[in-house]
C-alpha cells in the first residue's frame, strides 16, 4: 500500500532537489554579496509571503483535493463534478489575489511605515512583493490539479523553470551591478516577479480551458471544510514566520542590528536546505494520497507506517547535517556564520514540524480540520509568550529555541488528540529507537571526538553516520537494490 507513496515521494524527492538546490544556490550568492543588514529584508519578506499565500489560499489545497475524491465517491459525471471543483476553488483563490494586490496599492504607504524603516525608504517593496503574492496565488489551485491527477513530472518541470529562471535572473541582475544601486534588494525581488508571471502563462495550459467560476452552492459546502484549514493554516505559518519579526522587533539593539541578526537567522535556517526538501516532498506526495479514498483500517496502517518511516529518514538527515555542519556552513558568507550554534536546533524544530504534519491528516480526513485550528493556535501562543521572554536576552538564539519548543508542544497535543479521538497503532517503540540513536550519536560526536581534535572528529563522525544508516536498514530489513529497482523503472516510465 505504501509502494504508491514511496514511489511519488522519490518522484517529488528527486526533482524537488534538483529544482531547489539551484534555488538554494541563492543563499551562498546573496549572503557573499549583501552584508548581514541587506540580507535581513530578503529573509522578512521571505517569511512574510508564505503567510500571505495561506490567507488568500484559505485552505483550499486540501479542500481541492478533498472534494475531488468526494466526486469520484459521488459517482455520475466525475469529470464535471473535478472541473466544479477545479473552477470554483481556482476563481475564489483568485478572487482573492486581486482584491489583496489592490488593498496593499491603495494602503502602500502604512504598510510600509508598520514594516520598518528599510521599506518606508523603499515603500515599491511592498508593491512588488503584493505582485508577486498574487501571480503565486493564481498558481496555487492548478498546481494542485497537477498533483491531483498523478502528473508529478509535470509539476515540477514547471517549478524547475520558475526556479531556473528566478536564479538566473538574480544572478544576472548582480554581474549588471544592479544591487550595488540604491533599488538594491529590489532587483532580487523583480527577478521572482518575473519568473513567476512566466510561470503562470506556461501552467495555463494544463487548465484545458477551465476558466475560474465560483459555484456558490458547492463553495458553501467547501467553505465548511476550508474554514478551520484557514484558520489553522494563518496560525501555523505565522508560527512558522513570527521568529523573523520577533528577532526584527524584539531583538536587543537597534533596528540595524535587529535586521542584521535577522539576516544571519535566515541564513543559517536557509543551510537545514536538505530536511526541508525532505518535509516538502514528502507532503506533495503524501497529501493526494491519505487524502484519497482509503478505507479506515488501511488508512491507519498506511498512516502508521508512514510515520515510522518519515521519522527513520529524519533522523539520518538530522545527522548527516549536523555531524558535517562546518562544511553545510560553507554554504553561506563568513559574516553570516556565527550563528550556525543553532543548526541543530533549527533541524529538530523541521523534525517535529514533519511528524506534526504526519499527524494531521486523521482529522483532515474525518473533515474534523477544527482540531487543526486548536493545535496550531497552541504553538502560536507559545511563541509569542516565550518570543517576548527569550529574544530580547538571546536574540536570534532565543528565537530558535522557541520554536522548538513550540513545535514540541504542538505535536505531543496532536498526538494526545490522534489517541483520544482516532487511535492509530504508531510504532511508538521503533520510532523512540530511532530518537535515542539520533540522540546517543550526536552526544558522541559533541562531548566524545569533538575534544581529540578536528582530524579525528571528522572521520569520527563518518563512522558514525555511516553506522546510523546501516542500522536503519537492518532494522526494517530494507531491500536497498528492490527499492532502487522500483524507484528508477516508475522514472523511466514517466
Amino acid at each position: 500500500m505504501l509502494e504508491k507513496l514511496a514511489k511519488q515521494t522519490a518522484i517529488y524527492g528527486i526533482s524537488t532537489i534538483v529544482v531547489r538546490f539551484l534555488n538554494y544556490l541563492l543563499t551562498p550568492y546573496y549572503t557573499r554579496i549583501f552584508d548581514q543588514g541587506e540580507y535581513g529584508i530578503v529573509t522578512d519578506i521571505y517569511a512574510l509571503i508564505p503567510f500571505a499565500l495561506v490567507l488568500l489560499s484559505m485552505g483550499m489545497e486540501s479542500s481541492y483535493f478533498r472534494f475531488t475524491t468526494r466526486a469520484e465517491e459521488q459517482g455520475g459525471d466525475v469529470a464535471e463534478g473535478k472541473r466544479r471543483v477545479f473552477a470554483s476553488t481556482w476563481g475564489i483563490t483568485s478572487l482573492n489575489a486581486v482584491i489583496f494586490f489592490i488593498v496593499v496599492l491603495l494602503l502602500n504607504a502604512p504598510i510600509s511605515r508598520a514594516m520598518g524603516e528599510a521599506y518606508i525608504l523603499h515603500p515599491e517593496y511592498v508593491t512588488i512583493v503584493a505582485a508577486i503574492v498574487m501571480v503565486d496565488v493564481f498558481t496555487i489551485i492548478p498546481f494542485s490539479r497537477l498533483r491531483e491527477q498523478g502528473r508529478a513530472m509535470h509539476f515540477v518541470l514547471l517549478k524547475a523553470l520558475s526556479v531556473l529562471l528566478n536564479v538566473s535572473l538574480a544572478i544576472g541582475f548582480g554581474v549588471a551591478g544592479l544591487y550595488a544601486t540604491e533599488f538594491g534588494v529590489g532587483w532580487v525581488l523583480i527577478a521572482n516577479l518575473i519568473a513567476s508571471v512566466v510561470t503562470l502563462v506556461a501552467l495555463l495550459p494544463s487548465t484545458n480551458r477551465i476558466v475560474p467560476r465560483i459555484d456558490w452552492s458547492l463553495m458553501r459546502k467547501i467553505f465548511v471544510y476550508s474554514l478551520p484549514l484557514l484558520i489553522s493554516g494563518i496560525a501555523g505559518t505565522a508560527n512558522e514566520f513570527i521568529d523573523r519579526q520577533m528577532i526584527k522587533y524584539l531583538a536587543p539593539g537597534d533596528s540595524a542590528e535587529a535586521m542584521a541578526q535577522l539576516g544571519v537567522y535566515g541564513a543559517i535556517v536557509k543551510i537545514a536546505v536538505v530536511m526541508t526538501l525532505f518535509t516538502q516532498m514528502y507532503r506533495l506526495a503524501a497529501e493526494p494520497f491519505f487524502l484519497s479514498g482509503f478505507k479506515k483500517e488501511e488508512f491507519k496502517e498506511a498512516n502508521a507506517a508512514s510515520m515510522k518511516y518519515f521519522v527513520m529518514a529524519s533522523m539520518v538527515i538530522f545527522l548527516g547535517i549536523v555531524l558535517f555542519r562546518d562544511l553545510f556552513a560553507l554554504i553561506v558568507g563568513r559574516d553570516f556564520r556565527e550563528g550556525i550554534d543553532i543548526l541543530p536546533i533549527v533541524l529538530a524544530s523541521n523534525v517535529l514540524a514533519g511528524i506534526w504534519f504526519n499527524l494531521s491528516f486523521w482529522y483532515k480526513r474525518e473533515e474534523k480540520t477544527k482540531y487543526a485550528a486548536y493545535i496550531t493556535f497552541l504553538g502560536l501562543a507559545i511563541t509569542i509568550a516565550l518570543s517576548f521572554v527569550l529574544v530580547p536576552t538571546m536574540g536570534y538564539r532565543g528565537a530558535a529555541w522557541v520554536r522548538l519548543i513550540a513545535e514540541a508542544a504542538m505535536v505531543v497535543w496532536s498526538y494526545v488528540l490522534c489517541r483520544r479521538h482516532y487511535p492509530i497503532p504508531y510504532d511508538l517503540r521503533r520510532i523512540g529507537e530511532y530518537f535515542a540513536v539520533t540522540v546517543a550519536i550526536y552526544a558522541a560526536s559533541e562531548y566524545g571526538l569533538q575534544p581529540l581534535g578536528e582530524s579525528i572528529h571528522l572521520v569520527g563522525n563518518i563512522v558514525l553516520f555511516t553506522a546510523a544508516i546501516c542500522f536503519a536498514i537492518w532494522r526494517e530489513k530494507i531491500d536497498i537494490k528492490a527499492l532502487m529497482r522500483a524507484v528508477t523503472g516508475k522514472l523511466l516510465r514517466r
